[in-house]
């Protein structure tokens, strides 16, 4: 039996292909002394990922050519020489896209199928709904009666923060690409209002007649002209969270916008840039909470699934189409 595994074959110019991509084989691993073996059975594709295509500097080292790609995945324990694990378990952690891997168990936690379902470990309990609370607790500073305006609405990070400013007694305001989208964001998720940016022709005035009194934390998955439009309208003391930029992501020249000076130093804006692995000794406590809000049916999360081992790389691309609803996960 031959191991399959999902390489980069070169590096994406403009919105990532298939062609960007190479299916190849190994010999089944065999895990040493103090190592496991892991069967994938659950793989989260991110925008994220589309940054660590591109040979250059950041908070994560780049893919690189002719290696397999990693991303969060949940995996089954079908061998164990290491103590602290055993046949059976599953573990959630940062692992290559091959269908069995080896492992010596550091950056693995042991997830428990009887609290939730595992894919929600992918999603709202795991990086991207800690993205949402940590986002909003340690930039947002949200309070009782604020207007939290959120881009990429329905997406896995956006609909989790809505929700949470909804939890918190906050307006909330959602921005998505289509018209399905905008009903699920306030039907599923209670958003007070919702803009939807592909009809939309001022953005500007839209967000100032959905925020009537003026915006006070934007939660930005998208950049680009939407966050341009979101700053004109925020208020005195306002903060944004750069949390994404999927907008630019498959960008292939500099891009320029308005000069956002002027604002920021006018209503004393906080802006700042956001990864979630900054606050990793803060991710216990807020799992603990968002598994708590979801006991006390306080928290809703949508789910994309595409099944099959070979689909990730598609699945990867339709991210930047807009056909996923909440969390995109491939099933293994």
């Amino acid at each position: 039996m031959k191991n399959k595994i999902i390489e980069l074959k070169q590096r994406p110019t403009g919105k990532p292909s298939l062609n960007d991509f190479e299916f190849t084989e190994e010999d089944m691993p065999q895990p040493k002394d103090g190592e496991l073996l892991l069967q994938t059975k659950y793989v989260s594709v991110d925008p994220y990922l589309r940054g660590r295509m591109r040979d250059e500097k950041s908070y994560i080292p780049p893919f690189e050519i002719g290696k397999p790609l990693e991303s969060g995945i949940i995996a089954e324990v079908v061998e164990s020489n290491n103590s602290n694990f055993k046949k059976g378990d599953f573990v959630n952690g940062m692992l290559q896209w091959k269908q069995f891997q080896t492992s010596n168990g550091n950056g693995l936690n042991k997830v428990d199928r009887k609290n939730a379902p595992l894919k929600a470990y992918l999603g709202v309990l795991g990086l991207t709904g800690l993205t949402a609370y940590l986002g909003l607790e340690k930039i947002g500073k949200l309070q009782k009666g604020e207007t939290l305006l959120v881009s990429g609405a329905a997406g896995a990070v956006g609909s989790v923060a809505g929700q949470i400013g909804k939890i918190k007694g906050c307006r909330v305001v959602g921005i998505a690409g289509s018209e399905e989208k905008i009903d699920q964001i306030k039907e599923k998720f209670s958003f007070d209002a919702a803009i939807n940016y592909k009809t939309t022709s001022n953005m500007k005035k839209a967000i100032e007649t959905a925020c009537p009194n003026g915006v006070d934390v934007y939660f930005d998955n998208v950049g680009g002209e939407i966050l341009d439009a979101a700053l004109v309208n925020m208020n005195k003391f306002g903060r944004v969270i750069n949390c994404g930029a999927i907008s630019l992501y498959n960008k292939t020249e500099t891009q320029t916008g308005p000069r956002v000076e002027p604002l920021l130093i006018k209503n004393s804006i906080l802006m700042q840039g956001f990864i979630v692995r900054d606050f990793v000794k803060d991710f216990g406590p807020a799992q603990k909470q968002l598994g708590k809000w979801m006991e006390d049916d306080k928290l809703n999360y949508l789910e994309t699934v595409v099944e099959g081992f070979d689909s990730i790389p598609q699945a990867f691309i339709d991210l930047f189409n807009g056909k996923n609803k909440g969390k995109m996960i491939v099933v293994v």
